[in-house]
Protein backbone atom coordinates (compact mmCIF):
# COMPACT_ATOMS: atom_id res chain seq x y z
CA UNK A 1 0.00 0.00 0.00
CA UNK A 2 1.24 3.54 -0.94
CA UNK A 3 1.28 5.99 2.07
CA UNK A 4 0.37 9.61 2.12
CA UNK A 5 2.75 12.53 1.11
CA UNK A 6 4.23 13.66 4.27
CA UNK A 7 7.38 16.07 2.84
CA UNK A 8 7.94 17.29 -0.81
CA UNK A 9 11.27 19.41 -0.91
CA UNK A 10 13.19 21.12 -3.99
CA UNK A 11 16.78 20.95 -4.37
CA UNK A 12 18.30 23.20 -7.03
CA UNK A 13 21.90 22.44 -7.72
CA UNK A 14 24.72 22.95 -10.34
CA UNK A 15 26.43 20.65 -11.52
CA UNK A 16 28.70 21.71 -14.75
CA UNK A 17 24.90 23.45 -15.37
CA UNK A 18 21.74 23.81 -13.27
CA UNK A 19 18.96 21.65 -12.54
CA UNK A 20 15.85 21.91 -10.44
CA UNK A 21 14.60 18.67 -8.71
CA UNK A 22 11.55 17.68 -6.64
CA UNK A 23 11.54 15.17 -3.78
CA UNK A 24 8.76 14.21 -2.61
CA UNK A 25 8.60 11.32 0.79
CA UNK A 26 5.47 9.62 1.66
CA UNK A 27 4.98 9.02 5.97
CA UNK A 28 7.01 5.06 5.33
CA UNK A 29 9.90 6.81 3.68
CA UNK A 30 9.58 6.02 0.28
CA UNK A 31 11.58 8.58 -2.06
CA UNK A 32 10.69 9.80 -4.88
CA UNK A 33 12.22 12.33 -7.58
CA UNK A 34 10.92 14.52 -10.51
CA UNK A 35 12.74 17.07 -12.79
CA UNK A 36 11.43 20.47 -12.85
CA UNK A 37 14.48 22.10 -14.48
CA UNK A 38 13.44 25.03 -17.26
CA UNK A 39 16.29 26.65 -18.89
CA UNK A 40 17.46 29.99 -18.10
CA UNK A 41 14.17 30.44 -15.40
CA UNK A 42 15.06 27.91 -12.63
CA UNK A 43 14.31 29.53 -9.56
CA UNK A 44 11.14 30.94 -11.50
CA UNK A 45 10.15 27.07 -11.01
CA UNK A 46 11.67 26.25 -7.96
CA UNK A 47 9.88 28.98 -6.36
CA UNK A 48 6.36 28.07 -8.04
CA UNK A 49 6.98 24.19 -6.37
CA UNK A 50 8.42 25.47 -2.83
CA UNK A 51 5.71 28.08 -2.68
CA UNK A 52 2.76 27.20 -3.56
CA UNK A 53 2.56 23.88 -4.71
CA UNK A 54 4.92 21.96 -1.76
CA UNK A 55 1.97 22.87 0.92
CA UNK A 56 -0.99 21.41 -1.38
CA UNK A 57 1.08 17.56 -1.37
CA UNK A 58 1.08 17.28 2.25
CA UNK A 59 -0.89 14.51 3.46
CA UNK A 60 -2.53 13.53 -0.15
CA UNK A 61 -2.28 10.29 -0.75
CA UNK A 62 0.62 9.60 -3.26
CA UNK A 63 -0.82 6.78 -5.09
CA UNK A 64 -3.58 9.01 -6.87
CA UNK A 65 -1.38 10.10 -9.30
CA UNK A 66 -4.04 11.36 -11.82
CA UNK A 67 -6.22 12.83 -9.23
CA UNK A 68 -3.22 14.87 -8.30
CA UNK A 69 -2.89 16.19 -11.83
CA UNK A 70 -6.17 17.27 -12.29
CA UNK A 71 -5.45 19.08 -8.44
CA UNK A 72 -2.54 20.78 -9.65
CA UNK A 73 -3.80 21.52 -13.23
CA UNK A 74 -7.68 22.21 -13.03
CA UNK A 75 -7.59 23.15 -9.32
CA UNK A 76 -6.14 25.99 -10.36
CA UNK A 77 -7.35 29.09 -11.79
CA UNK A 78 -3.87 30.11 -13.81
CA UNK A 79 -3.29 27.12 -16.24
CA UNK A 80 -0.77 25.97 -18.59
CA UNK A 81 2.57 27.83 -19.45
CA UNK A 82 5.84 26.18 -19.10
CA UNK A 83 6.21 27.16 -15.42
CA UNK A 84 3.11 25.56 -14.12
CA UNK A 85 3.49 22.50 -16.29
CA UNK A 86 7.40 21.94 -15.58
CA UNK A 87 6.33 21.87 -12.08
CA UNK A 88 3.03 19.66 -12.51
CA UNK A 89 5.37 17.19 -14.59
CA UNK A 90 8.05 16.98 -11.69
CA UNK A 91 5.20 15.92 -9.14
CA UNK A 92 3.87 13.68 -11.43
CA UNK A 93 7.06 12.22 -12.49
CA UNK A 94 8.15 12.08 -8.87
CA UNK A 95 4.76 9.79 -8.15
CA UNK A 96 5.31 7.53 -10.97
CA UNK A 97 8.36 6.77 -8.92
CA UNK A 98 6.88 5.99 -5.92
CA UNK A 99 4.60 3.92 -7.19
CA UNK A 100 6.99 2.07 -9.38
CA UNK A 101 9.34 1.60 -5.85
CA UNK A 102 6.32 0.41 -3.71
CA UNK A 103 5.18 -1.94 -6.22
CA UNK A 104 8.82 -3.41 -7.09
CA UNK A 105 8.21 -2.24 -10.93
CA UNK A 106 10.00 -0.13 -13.92
CA UNK A 107 7.53 2.10 -14.45
CA UNK A 108 7.27 1.22 -17.85
CA UNK A 109 5.23 -2.23 -16.51
CA UNK A 110 2.83 -0.16 -14.81
CA UNK A 111 2.38 1.82 -18.44
CA UNK A 112 1.41 -1.12 -20.08
CA UNK A 113 4.43 -3.03 -20.24
CA UNK A 114 7.09 -2.81 -23.00
CA UNK A 115 6.01 -2.63 -26.50
CA UNK A 116 9.92 -2.71 -27.83
CA UNK A 117 12.95 -3.90 -26.50
CA UNK A 118 15.05 -0.28 -26.43
CA UNK A 119 14.36 3.21 -27.90
CA UNK A 120 16.61 4.32 -30.62
CA UNK A 121 18.30 7.66 -29.60
CA UNK A 122 19.78 10.37 -31.62
CA UNK A 123 22.76 12.72 -30.50
CA UNK A 124 24.40 16.09 -31.68
CA UNK A 125 27.04 16.31 -34.06
CA UNK A 126 28.37 19.95 -34.65
CA UNK A 127 31.10 21.78 -36.81
CA UNK A 128 31.73 25.17 -37.81
CA UNK A 129 33.01 24.22 -40.92
CA UNK A 130 32.09 20.85 -43.19
CA UNK A 131 35.42 18.63 -42.43
CA UNK A 132 34.73 19.51 -38.75
CA UNK A 133 31.46 18.62 -39.06
CA UNK A 134 31.68 15.47 -40.99
CA UNK A 135 34.64 14.51 -38.03
CA UNK A 136 31.73 15.01 -35.21
CA UNK A 137 29.39 12.27 -37.33
CA UNK A 138 32.26 9.74 -38.04
CA UNK A 139 33.26 9.74 -34.69
CA UNK A 140 29.84 9.42 -33.08
CA UNK A 141 29.02 6.82 -35.22
CA UNK A 142 32.04 4.93 -34.42
CA UNK A 143 30.21 5.41 -30.63
CA UNK A 144 27.37 3.19 -32.25
CA UNK A 145 24.69 6.11 -32.96
CA UNK A 146 22.59 5.37 -35.74
CA UNK A 147 20.93 9.31 -36.15
CA UNK A 148 22.70 11.99 -35.77
CA UNK A 149 21.57 15.70 -35.91
CA UNK A 150 23.85 17.64 -37.81
CA UNK A 151 24.48 21.45 -37.53
CA UNK A 152 27.21 23.71 -38.85
CA UNK A 153 28.28 27.33 -38.65
CA UNK A 154 27.08 29.78 -41.28
CA UNK A 155 29.39 31.73 -43.18
CA UNK A 156 29.31 35.61 -42.69
CA UNK A 157 28.63 35.08 -38.98
CA UNK A 158 30.55 34.98 -35.43
CA UNK A 159 28.30 33.04 -33.73
CA UNK A 160 25.57 30.17 -34.56
CA UNK A 161 23.40 28.78 -31.60
CA UNK A 162 24.80 25.54 -30.49
CA UNK A 163 27.52 25.54 -32.24
CA UNK A 164 31.24 26.58 -31.31
CA UNK A 165 34.77 27.31 -33.98
CA UNK A 166 36.77 25.40 -31.40
CA UNK A 167 33.87 22.43 -31.46
CA UNK A 168 33.82 22.17 -28.18
CA UNK A 169 30.32 20.68 -26.51
CA UNK A 170 27.18 22.21 -26.76
CA UNK A 171 25.71 23.81 -23.91
CA UNK A 172 22.84 26.22 -24.50
CA UNK A 173 23.09 28.26 -21.09
CA UNK A 174 26.04 30.85 -20.61
CA UNK A 175 26.74 31.29 -17.15
CA UNK A 176 26.34 35.21 -17.08
CA UNK A 177 23.94 37.45 -14.79
CA UNK A 178 22.41 39.12 -18.81
CA UNK A 179 21.75 36.58 -21.89
CA UNK A 180 24.09 36.83 -24.28
CA UNK A 181 23.37 38.11 -28.18
CA UNK A 182 24.28 36.70 -31.26
CA UNK A 183 23.64 37.79 -34.73
CA UNK A 184 21.30 36.19 -37.14
CA UNK A 185 21.18 36.07 -40.66
CA UNK A 186 18.17 33.88 -42.26
CA UNK A 187 19.29 34.65 -45.89
CA UNK A 188 22.76 33.18 -45.26
CA UNK A 189 21.59 30.54 -43.41
CA UNK A 190 19.05 29.28 -46.65
CA UNK A 191 21.78 29.71 -48.99
CA UNK A 192 24.49 27.43 -47.29
CA UNK A 193 22.68 24.48 -45.50
CA UNK A 194 21.41 22.64 -48.37
CA UNK A 195 24.58 22.01 -49.91
CA UNK A 196 26.06 21.29 -46.43
CA UNK A 197 23.63 18.65 -45.67
CA UNK A 198 23.72 17.68 -49.03
CA UNK A 199 27.45 17.08 -48.31
CA UNK A 200 26.87 14.97 -44.90
CA UNK A 201 24.39 13.02 -46.92
CA UNK A 202 27.19 12.42 -49.61
CA UNK A 203 29.70 11.19 -46.70
CA UNK A 204 27.62 8.70 -45.26
CA UNK A 205 25.64 7.10 -47.13
CA UNK A 206 22.51 5.54 -47.00
CA UNK A 207 23.73 3.97 -43.53
CA UNK A 208 22.87 6.70 -41.14
CA UNK A 209 19.64 8.87 -40.57
CA UNK A 210 20.00 12.77 -40.49
CA UNK A 211 18.05 15.55 -38.55
CA UNK A 212 18.65 19.27 -38.60
CA UNK A 213 17.33 21.55 -36.47
CA UNK A 214 16.46 25.21 -37.56
CA UNK A 215 15.47 26.59 -34.09
CA UNK A 216 12.14 28.57 -35.52
CA UNK A 217 14.68 30.88 -36.99
CA UNK A 218 12.69 31.28 -40.50
CA UNK A 219 9.62 33.08 -41.51
CA UNK A 220 7.01 30.63 -43.07
CA UNK A 221 8.06 31.08 -46.99
CA UNK A 222 11.46 30.57 -45.76
CA UNK A 223 11.04 27.47 -44.17
CA UNK A 224 8.67 25.67 -47.59
CA UNK A 225 12.02 26.87 -49.59
CA UNK A 226 14.05 25.20 -46.95
CA UNK A 227 12.13 22.13 -46.60
CA UNK A 228 11.84 21.59 -50.27
CA UNK A 229 15.17 22.66 -50.75
CA UNK A 230 16.75 19.47 -48.47
CA UNK A 231 14.23 16.77 -49.88
CA UNK A 232 17.21 15.25 -51.65
CA UNK A 233 18.83 14.74 -48.63
CA UNK A 234 16.14 12.47 -47.05
CA UNK A 235 16.29 13.79 -43.53
CA UNK A 236 14.67 11.79 -40.77
CA UNK A 237 13.08 15.03 -39.92
CA UNK A 238 13.40 19.01 -39.84
CA UNK A 239 12.64 20.32 -36.70
CA UNK A 240 11.59 23.73 -35.22
CA UNK A 241 11.34 25.00 -38.76
CA UNK A 242 9.31 27.94 -38.36
CA UNK A 243 7.80 29.22 -34.57
CA UNK A 244 4.64 27.32 -33.79
CA UNK A 245 2.45 29.84 -32.29
CA UNK A 246 1.46 30.25 -36.31
CA UNK A 247 0.44 27.08 -36.68
CA UNK A 248 -1.45 27.89 -39.97
CA UNK A 249 1.98 28.31 -41.30
CA UNK A 250 3.18 24.77 -41.04
CA UNK A 251 0.08 24.09 -44.42
CA UNK A 252 2.30 26.15 -46.19
CA UNK A 253 5.54 23.96 -45.56
CA UNK A 254 2.99 21.00 -45.85
CA UNK A 255 1.87 22.30 -49.59
CA UNK A 256 6.35 22.81 -50.63
CA UNK A 257 7.48 19.74 -49.45
CA UNK A 258 7.22 15.48 -47.81
CA UNK A 259 10.37 16.16 -45.83
CA UNK A 260 9.46 14.97 -42.39
CA UNK A 261 8.71 18.00 -40.10
CA UNK A 262 9.30 17.58 -35.49
CA UNK A 263 7.83 20.67 -33.48
CA UNK A 264 7.37 21.09 -30.14
CA UNK A 265 9.86 21.12 -27.96
CA UNK A 266 8.48 24.50 -25.99
CA UNK A 267 5.12 23.20 -26.01
CA UNK A 268 4.18 22.15 -22.66
CA UNK A 269 0.27 20.73 -22.95
CA UNK A 270 -1.81 19.29 -25.23
CA UNK A 271 -3.33 22.14 -26.41
CA UNK A 272 -0.05 23.41 -27.45
CA UNK A 273 -0.09 20.65 -30.51
CA UNK A 274 -3.73 19.20 -30.69
CA UNK A 275 -4.55 21.30 -34.19
CA UNK A 276 -0.97 20.28 -35.58
CA UNK A 277 -1.65 16.40 -34.78
CA UNK A 278 -5.26 16.57 -35.82
CA UNK A 279 -4.67 18.18 -39.44
CA UNK A 280 -1.55 16.04 -39.66
CA UNK A 281 0.66 19.27 -40.00
CA UNK A 282 3.73 17.68 -38.31
CA UNK A 283 5.06 14.18 -38.35
CA UNK A 284 6.52 13.76 -34.55
CA UNK A 285 5.95 15.46 -31.55
CA UNK A 286 8.67 16.84 -29.58
CA UNK A 287 7.10 17.45 -25.93
CA UNK A 288 9.54 17.01 -23.02
CA UNK A 289 8.22 14.98 -20.07
CA UNK A 290 9.58 17.12 -17.74
CA UNK A 291 7.69 20.20 -19.55
CA UNK A 292 4.38 18.90 -20.75
CA UNK A 293 3.13 18.10 -17.32
CA UNK A 294 4.60 14.95 -16.47
CA UNK A 295 3.96 10.87 -17.99
CA UNK A 296 0.66 11.42 -17.20
CA UNK A 297 -0.23 13.91 -19.47
CA UNK A 298 2.78 12.97 -22.63
CA UNK A 299 0.67 9.72 -22.49
CA UNK A 300 -2.43 12.09 -23.46
CA UNK A 301 -0.42 13.54 -25.92
CA UNK A 302 0.75 10.23 -27.52
CA UNK A 303 -2.06 8.57 -27.55
CA UNK A 304 -3.84 11.64 -29.75
CA UNK A 305 -0.69 11.33 -31.90
CA UNK A 306 -1.27 7.82 -32.18
CA UNK A 307 -4.47 8.64 -34.05
CA UNK A 308 -3.28 10.74 -36.78
CA UNK A 309 -0.17 8.48 -37.69
CA UNK A 310 2.48 10.99 -35.91
CA UNK A 311 5.22 9.69 -33.00
CA UNK A 312 6.71 11.27 -30.17
CA UNK A 313 10.02 12.25 -30.21
CA UNK A 314 10.25 13.97 -26.74
CA UNK A 315 13.41 16.71 -26.16
CA UNK A 316 16.00 15.64 -24.03
CA UNK A 317 19.65 17.71 -23.85
CA UNK A 318 21.76 18.35 -21.66
CA UNK A 319 18.98 21.27 -20.16
CA UNK A 320 16.89 18.50 -18.81
CA UNK A 321 18.31 16.22 -16.01
CA UNK A 322 18.90 12.49 -16.17
CA UNK A 323 15.52 12.09 -13.90
CA UNK A 324 13.31 13.67 -16.82
CA UNK A 325 15.71 11.26 -19.57
CA UNK A 326 14.97 8.16 -17.34
CA UNK A 327 11.01 8.94 -17.35
CA UNK A 328 11.12 9.61 -21.11
CA UNK A 329 12.33 6.19 -21.65
CA UNK A 330 9.73 4.30 -19.80
CA UNK A 331 7.18 6.21 -21.55
CA UNK A 332 9.43 5.36 -24.93
CA UNK A 333 9.49 1.34 -24.28
CA UNK A 334 6.13 1.51 -23.38
CA UNK A 335 4.65 3.71 -26.63
CA UNK A 336 3.74 2.35 -29.71
CA UNK A 337 4.11 5.33 -31.65
CA UNK A 338 7.01 6.43 -29.70
CA UNK A 339 10.03 7.20 -32.62
CA UNK A 340 13.54 8.41 -31.38
CA UNK A 341 14.75 9.94 -27.92
CA UNK A 342 16.89 12.89 -27.88
CA UNK A 343 20.29 12.29 -25.93
CA UNK A 344 23.14 14.17 -25.78
CA UNK A 345 24.99 11.99 -22.70
CA UNK A 346 26.32 14.32 -19.53
CA UNK A 347 28.96 15.22 -17.97
CA UNK A 348 30.71 12.72 -15.92
CA UNK A 349 29.69 15.03 -12.26
CA UNK A 350 25.96 15.15 -13.35
CA UNK A 351 26.15 11.19 -13.48
CA UNK A 352 27.82 11.49 -10.29
CA UNK A 353 24.89 13.60 -9.02
CA UNK A 354 22.01 11.92 -10.78
CA UNK A 355 23.03 8.11 -10.64
CA UNK A 356 20.85 5.86 -12.80
CA UNK A 357 20.06 2.91 -14.10
CA UNK A 358 19.43 3.57 -18.05
CA UNK A 359 22.48 2.56 -20.08
CA UNK A 360 23.45 3.10 -24.20
CA UNK A 361 23.91 0.82 -26.45
CA UNK A 362 24.46 0.34 -30.12
CA UNK A 363 22.10 3.44 -30.81
CA UNK A 364 19.81 3.01 -28.61
CA UNK A 365 18.81 3.51 -25.00
CA UNK A 366 17.04 1.19 -22.08
CA UNK A 367 15.77 2.84 -18.68
CA UNK A 368 17.01 -0.29 -17.12
CA UNK A 369 14.51 -2.56 -14.69
CA UNK A 370 15.40 -0.65 -10.98
CA UNK A 371 12.01 -0.40 -9.09
CA UNK A 372 10.45 3.38 -10.15
CA UNK A 373 12.31 5.68 -12.76
CA UNK A 374 15.59 4.36 -11.78
CA UNK A 375 17.41 7.91 -11.16
CA UNK A 376 18.56 8.73 -7.97
CA UNK A 377 19.27 11.99 -6.05
CA UNK A 378 22.79 12.48 -4.70
CA UNK A 379 21.92 15.04 -2.03
CA UNK A 380 25.08 15.63 -0.29
CA UNK A 381 27.02 15.86 -3.84
CA UNK A 382 24.29 18.15 -4.98
CA UNK A 383 24.91 20.39 -2.08
CA UNK A 384 28.54 20.91 -3.18
CA UNK A 385 27.36 22.89 -6.65
CA UNK A 386 24.74 25.54 -5.88
CA UNK A 387 22.92 27.58 -8.80
CA UNK A 388 24.53 29.74 -10.96
CA UNK A 389 22.90 32.65 -13.02
CA UNK A 390 22.84 31.46 -16.65
CA UNK A 391 20.75 32.56 -19.46
CA UNK A 392 19.81 30.94 -23.25
CA UNK A 393 21.18 33.44 -25.77
CA UNK A 394 19.09 36.20 -27.49
CA UNK A 395 19.02 36.49 -31.62
CA UNK A 396 18.89 39.63 -33.45
CA UNK A 397 18.68 40.61 -37.03
CA UNK A 398 21.36 42.08 -38.89
CA UNK A 399 19.56 45.37 -38.14
CA UNK A 400 19.74 45.45 -34.62
CA UNK A 401 16.14 43.40 -33.95
CA UNK A 402 15.08 40.76 -31.97
CA UNK A 403 14.23 37.48 -34.45
CA UNK A 404 12.46 34.58 -32.95
CA UNK A 405 14.04 31.68 -31.63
Amino acid sequence: MIDHIAGAEVVVCSPTRNYVTLKITTADGVVGYGDATLNGRELAVASYLRDHVAPLLIGRDASRIEDTWQLLYRGAYWRRGPVTMAAIGAVDVALWDIKGKTLGQPVYQLLGGAVRDRVLTYTHAMGWELPALLDAVDALRERGFRAVRAQSGIPGLDTVYGVHRDCSGYEPAARSTAAPEEVWDSSAYLRHVPGLLAEVRRHVGEGLELLHDTHHRLTPQQAARFAAAVEAVDLFWLEDVTPAENQDALRLVRGHSTTPLAIGEVFNSIWDCHRLIEHQLIDFVRAAVSHAGGISHMRKIHALADVHQVRGAPHGPSDVSPITLGASLHVGLATPNFAIQEYMGYDPLVGDVFPGAWSFDDGYLHPGDAPGIGVALNEELAAKYPYEPAYLPVARQRDGSITDW
